[in-house]
């Protein structure tokens, strides 16, 4: 005989949390306070008042000027299929420029969008050589920094993923030789590539935030190989650090964590 497999019960917190929006979105006025959301449901002022802190910090609810509770823009904008791309780019913005002067390097900062990195925002690299704005470009997703960055944290923009094509040597086509790189990349917070898009530049990104951890961006650096890399083409440190920081901190204003 087959063992027998003992499936998870329900989760009480999460079941008495939606019970809590449920009651939000059917009251009238939609704003309540925590004794008359706490007596509706039976519960103890404390517990509800735990939950609904925790709904808060997430932004699925928001406090008014009373201390009631209503409805938040997150679970107001949850059935969007990501971050709303002038919110992001508003948000982004103000380290966008930061980064570059801080690097020397050009910034771009970018989001899933047809199976490919939609560039949001673009920031001259801080010099006089000639360069194009790449704002509105559609980048392959396995052959960038940002790229593997939003590959890293959704599983279904890589599952979507068909042939990888080469457009250089050096460029990853083999879907198991990706998931491994996209593994470190979750390991180490960050990712590179060198010379996979274009012969003799690099890049470096690491990931934007939301509410809840959720990765709704990436941002980065690219240009040269020998600015950006050690002679053993190992990616600058230094960089690196740029880029997480300025990474964190728009991840902060979103309301996610580092």
């Amino acid at each position: 005989m087959g063992k027998s497999v003992c499936m998870p019960g329900p989760v009480q917190s999460i079941e008495r949390a939606a019970a809590m929006l449920r009651l939000l979105a059917t009251s009238p006025g939609r704003r309540l306070g925590i004794v008359e959301i706490a007596r509706s449901l039976d519960l103890a002022k404390g517990t509800a008042h735990g939950i609904m802190r925790t709904l808060q910090r997430v932004g699925f609810v928001a406090q008014d000027a009373d201390g009631k509770y209503l409805l938040g823009d997150a679970l107001l904008h949850l059935g969007t299929s990501h971050l709303d791309v002038n919110e992001l780019r508003s948000r982004a913005i103000n380290w966008a420029d930061p980064l570059a002067a801080r690097s020397g390097e050009a910034v771009r900062i970018g989001t899933v969008a047809d199976g490919r990195v939609l560039v949001v925002h673009h920031v001259f690299r801080p010099d006089d050589t000639p360069q194009r704005l790449d704002t509105g470009a559609l980048l392959p997703l396995h052959a960038t920094a940002l790229g593997k960055v939003l590959l890293a944290y959704d599983s279904s923009a890589f599952a979507s993923l068909r042939a990888l094509d080469a457009f250089t040597r050096r460029t990853v086509v083999s879907t198991r030789d990706l998931a491994l790189s996209l593994r470190a990349v979750r390991a180490a917070g960050w990712a590179s590539e060198i010379g996979e898009l274009t012969p003799g530049e690099a890049s470096i990104a690491a990931p934007i935030r939301d509410y809840g951890g959720l990765v709704v961006g990436a941002m980065g650096v690219s240009g040269a190989i020998e600015r950006l890399c050690s002679a053993s083409l190992r990616p600058d440190p230094r960089l690196v650090g740029y880029v997480r920081d300025a990474a964190n901190a728009i991840s902060r204003d979103l309301g996610g964590r580092s």
